[in-house]
């Protein structure tokens, strides 16, 4: 395909949202992602204000809520709260809850709260739902001593990925209490490997994903300057990974998805303009499949990821017919502009 198939993408992207194929039974924890996949895709081909009624967008709006743990009266959740990636078995369903009882193992996921909140803005919401102080507490009580951020309480996965998030939570939130910025930074520098592009944790290999979350997360708060060792050679390595579209790590073959993760980061650090982006349109466009979507190699089956990644990476090219990113969050800059309008109308 010589041309990107936006109708297919539509009706792909609208019946993912609706009904997942039996294939994502295994991603039911992530349900909250996957939504922001599908809505992400639908907001940058235009399509999603016409894709969805009124109703289900305020029913989604509730759904959304229902996932959210909330501050309770004896503080016990104050090291849990945020988004779960979808509903916990047994909890009644209240979206408009003042506070959550305390349930052992039912915590948010840092991640679940990043696209929780995104979801939200797509949708139109106001966040005046969002339990502010409560996620802004648990950030903080995610932070390790080393920098790093843990995704949930007492989790053992603490990396890039993780920092990321909280730093976009807090940007979207426009509260950085929760973060210490000075041992982020020098956790960030500690993820920078002596090809100077990051990894997922101090001390392995670099990887394109970790690079976009490590310059994100600088970008956001505002450190580049500060905490990248060397921008030049972080450059060299990002363009070192495009063969037709770009590969996450050496020696490995060009994945659609990373053609945004390595395109979202050199566009962060000013140097977007270095990539052919030629090659890397015609990889995306040979990655559509029949019914919709991208596959994450010409010739594979689409999934709601790589094919949302391949819609964000056409976007970072300017390609005709599709939205524009705000980059360092990774969303849709109409949701942005969404927050801005409903935040002139409260004032």
């Amino acid at each position: 395909m010589t041309e990107l198939e936006r109708e297919k993408h539509i009706r792909y992207f609208g019946s993912n949202l609706r009904m997942l194929p039996t294939d994502y039974t295994e991603t039911e924890t992530n349900r909250m992602t996957l939504a922001f996949f599908c809505l992400s895709s639908l907001e940058l081909l235009g399509a999603l204000d016409k894709e969805i009624s009124e109703q289900n967008r305020l029913d989604w709006i509730e759904w959304i809520y229902a996932q959210q743990i909330r501050l309770d009266s004896k503080g016990l959740n104050r090291e849990h709260c945020g988004f779960r990636g979808s509903s916990y078995s047994g909890r009644a369903f209240e979206p408009n809850a003042s506070e959550t009882e305390y349930i052992p193992y039912d915590s948010s996921h840092i991640a679940s709260t990043y696209t929780a909140l995104l979801n939200l803005l797509l949708l139109g919401d106001d966040l005046s739902r969002v339990d502010r102080d409560g996620i802004i507490g648990t950030i903080k009580s995610l932070q390790q001593k080393d920098g790093s951020i843990a995704p949930t309480k007492d989790s053992l996965e603490q990396d890039a990925r993780f920092l990321y998030c909280a730093c976009a939570v807090s940007y979207i939130l426009d509260d950085w209490r929760g973060l210490d910025i000075d041992l982020s930074v020098e956790y960030a520098k500690r993820l920078q490997t002596y090809e100077h592009t990051f990894a997922q944790s101090p001390n392995n290999e670099a990887h394109g994903g970790s690079t976009f979350c490590g310059v994100g997360a600088l970008t956001l708060m505002g450190k580049q300057t500060e905490g990248l060792i060397n921008k030049e050679k972080l450059i060299k390595w990002c363009l070192n990974q495009q063969t037709t579209g770009f590969a996450g790590r050496p020696n490995k073959d060009a994945d659609a998805c990373y053609c945004f993760w390595i395109g979202a980061a050199l566009e962060m650090v000013g140097a977007y303009h270095l990539v052919n982006q030629e090659n890397c349109r015609e990889f995306l466009l040979a990655c559509q499949t029949k019914i919709g979507g991208f596959g994450k190699t010409p010739g594979t089956y689409p999934d709601v990821m790589h094919s949302y990644m391949s819609l964000a990476a056409l976007s970072l090219m300017n390609y005709p017919g599709i939205g524009k990113l705000e980059v360092a969050i990774n969303t849709p800059k109409r949701s942005i502009e969404k927050k801005k309008m409903e935040g002139e109308k409260t004032m």
